[in-house]
């Protein structure tokens, strides 16, 4: 008797204990609801599914997910991502190390193939992925005449940490290898002042290749990198397959708590990855106290310059080798476009929500007083530009329009609405600017 009370007692503790785990759950579910609403203003279960992970609410500012920290040396270009596939569906890092559907040089395999070359950094290198996905560019160049059939081909040569006279150099390698360009476009301007001006400050040539990149790859080519720094290039890597294996879990998530924890996971492992490249960055990019030994040369100043004598240089060194890049297009009769890239440290009437003021500015950074000092810079070579026949577009108002969030970080990318209003006004411009070379020829 005793044990069937004792049976009796047991069930009724097990059914109150799930009764309050089943309550738990949906007060759990509940809550998780109205965060997600909060976040995405939209209701979870009706949502539309983020196909890009930059699109599922965690803040990824800085996280290179599908690239290595460290960079590899190039004799010509500086430094290179590594080569290798499945970069994402579509893309690879290839033999050259630009992403990109193909290996380079690229020959065209089709008569009616129109091969546009994109130059620059990172902002220019997310342009040509975004181009090969939503082909803006294409659709408004089947407008010009006489290329509405054209098969439009986009290779990127634009890296992340590029800036002038890499694109320069860069161009004129592939055009030595025989790549056929018939209409190019660069894509700069931040790098140029943000990184050189790094540069600067660490006496290193503001013509070379960004410090950020080669001191590191300094440091391991001359077996100096510290302890400390290999110890966080492994927390990195593994940190790294951690968030990426989040971040699937989180796009593949039937429930709102599964989201809500999810999140909270993958933003923790994102806020670890973040401290680890910091203690990466200050340990490799330690300079040498004697680097005579080292087997790399990099040219130095013997002072940092004054920053009135170094944004003169650095807008010159931006200024000249696009007046080259037009040069030997030009030989050809290949179209160049440069466009000065926005960004968000260069104030305009934008007026940027509290939101995206969170996103896109940060206090701390290096960035903001060198483009504040340096745009400007660039902006006065414009005449000078223009003198040369520069087909130059001024990009740094297109985002005054919208009130809606175009940056995803506090350095210089751009979201998906804001990729459509540059991807635009670029294709516009070009398209403007094509129709007037038209009407001029047709008039002689």
């Amino acid at each position: 008797m005793k044990d069937f009370k004792l049976i009796n007692k047991s069930q009724e503790i097990i059914k109150i204990t799930l009764i309050n785990l089943a309550l738990l759950l949906v007060f759990l579910e509940l809550g998780s609801l109205g965060w997600y609403f909060f976040k995405h203003k939209q209701f979870f279960y009706t949502r539309q599914k983020a196909q890009d992970k930059s699109a599922l609410g965690i803040n990824l500012e800085g996280v290179r997910l599908n690239q290595s920290i460290v960079e590899r040396f190039h004799p010509f270009f500086g430094f290179i991502q590594k080569p290798g596939p499945d970069f994402r569906p579509g893309f690879k890092i290839n033999n050259y190390g630009f992403i990109s559907p193909y290996d380079y040089p690229f020959k065209k395999i089709k008569k009616n193939q129109f091969v546009i070359g994109i130059f620059g950094g990172s902002v220019a290198s997310d342009y040509s992925i975004f181009q090969i996905q939503n082909k803006i560019l294409p659709q408004y160049l089947k407008q010009v005449p006489g290329l509405q059939d054209k098969e439009f081909v986009i290779l990127s040569f634009a890296t992340g940490g590029y800036k002038q006279p890499q694109q320069l150099l860069i161009l004129n390698y592939f055009l030595a290898l025989g790549q056929e360009l018939d209409l190019v476009v660069n894509i700069d301007g931040f790098n140029e002042v943000a990184l050189s001006n790094i540069n600067n400050k660490n006496q290193i040539d503001l013509a070379m290749p960004s410090n950020q990149h080669i001191l590191p790859l300094i440091s391991l080519a001359n077996n100096s990198l510290s302890t400390k720094a290999m110890q966080a290039t492994l927390r990195i890597k593994e940190n790294k397959t951690r968030i990426n294996e989040g971040l699937e879990s989180l796009q593949n998530c039937s429930l709102a708590a599964c989201d809500a924890l999810t999140s909270v996971y993958v933003q923790n492992l994102v806020n670890s990855y973040r401290r680890d490249v910091i203690a990466f960055e200050k340990e490799g990019g330690k300079q040498q106290q004697d680097d005579e030994g080292s087997v790399i040369y990099i040219n130095k100043n013997k002072s940092v310059l004054e920053d009135s004598a170094a944004f003169e240089q650095m807008a010159w060194n931006w200024a000249k080798s696009s007046i080259f890049m037009h040069k030997v297009l030009s030989a050809s009769n290949v179209p160049y476009f440069h466009v000065l890239q926005p960004n968000q440290y260069y104030q305009t009437k934008r007026v940027f929500g509290d939101a995206e003021k969170r996103i896109a500015f940060n206090n701390d950074t290096p960035y903001a007083q060198s483009v504040e000092i340096g745009y400007p810079a660039l902006l006065s070579k414009f005449p000078n530009l223009q003198k040369n026949q520069i087909n130059i577009l001024n990009g740094v108002k297109v985002f005054d329009q919208t009130k809606d969030a175009v940056y995803v970080d506090s350095c210089c990318h751009y979201n998906q609405a804001g990729n459509v209003i540059f991807s635009n006004f670029v294709g516009s411009s070009i398209l403007e600017s094509l129709r007037k070379d038209e009407a001029r020829s047709n008039k002689k």
